[in-house]
């Protein structure tokens, strides 16, 4: 498996496969990979002849400098993982923060027509500018057919797409369901710094979002937000920072519902320090 860590190399790779006419996967990772982050390589294998998987730790993203330093940073096991999936169709870009930015560690300004200004966006300030600024630059570089990403993210899925739109890129994004641990928390590198007693206790997120789920179909949208605060109000781990229900295209919180509109539920909880997403389909 080849690993490249300056563009210029992945560039030269690149072309060197395109010349052979072979198609070109991508997938985007911070590195931490776990079954998750296997699944959206599978699809991309089964979907390209070739899966180049980015694994960067994007400084930009963070709006909290201890957050970025916490995160894990797992190199060598990374790429033993993926070898499990193939040593010859993937190569691994894993370039420093200075090849990435040239010594210009900032993002660029994006607009996503207020798809940013929902939910994450609201808590995380500059987060989506960060998203933008190093997938475009990965898309530049790398120049997939494809590119993967898992719908836990979804409001940065959405975006994602937004900015390909906007900027016509030439990628198609291919979104991929939630991938699960048996208990139902949505896998995020994030979860291996859990201490027992969250990791424990964190499978009541989805378990939540299942029975906010059921209620939609009978309740109005206001009365469903009101019984999910008021479950995470009486659990003594897990702390709420927001659940909203949204339009699953504009992102906007729903004002009443329609049958013509589908609807995702989006939620972030704080397990210690630890902060946890994720989000479900309503209809």
């Amino acid at each position: 498996m080849e690993i490249y860590n300056k563009k210029q190399e992945i560039i030269a790779a690149v072309a060197a496969l395109k010349q052979k006419g072979m198609s070109l996967g991508m997938v985007p990772t911070m590195g931490a990979l776990h079954d998750g982050h296997l699944q959206l390589v599978k699809r991309a294998l089964a979907e390209n002849q070739k899966v180049v998987v980015s694994i960067f730790v994007n400084p930009t993203q963070f709006d909290n400098n201890d957050d970025l330093e916490k995160y894990p940073r797992t190199l060598n096991t990374d790429v033993a993982l993926l070898k499990t999936l193939s040593d010859e169709d993937i190569l691994v870009y894993a370039p420093t923060v200075d090849d990435i930015y040239e010594g210009n560690t900032v993002s660029e300004s994006f607009d996503f027509d207020g798809l940013e200004h929902e939910m994450e966006g609201k808590f995380r300030h500059g987060h989506f500018d960060g998203v933008g600024t190093i997938v475009k630059r990965f898309f530049e570089i790398v120049m997939p057919d494809r590119a993967y990403f898992g719908e836990k993210d979804f409001q940065q899925l959405a975006i994602i797409k937004k900015m390909v739109e906007k900027h016509n890129l030439p990628v198609k994004i291919v979104g991929c369901d939630i991938y699960r641990e048996p208990s139902g928390l949505a896998m995020s590198s994030r979860n291996t710094r859990l201490k027992p007693a969250y990791k424990e206790a964190a499978p009541f997120i989805y378990k939540t979002l299942k029975s906010a789920r059921a209620h939609f179909g009978t309740k109005s949208a206001t009365l469903v937000m009101q019984w999910v605060t008021k479950a995470f109000a009486e659990h003594n781990l897990l702390k709420l920072e927001y659940f909203i229900i949204a339009d699953a295209e504009t992102l906007k919180p729903v004002q009443r519902k329609s049958d013509k509109k589908k609807y995702r539920a989006f939620i972030a909880v704080y397990a210690d320090d630890i902060r946890l997403i994720d989000n479900i389909a309503l209809n």
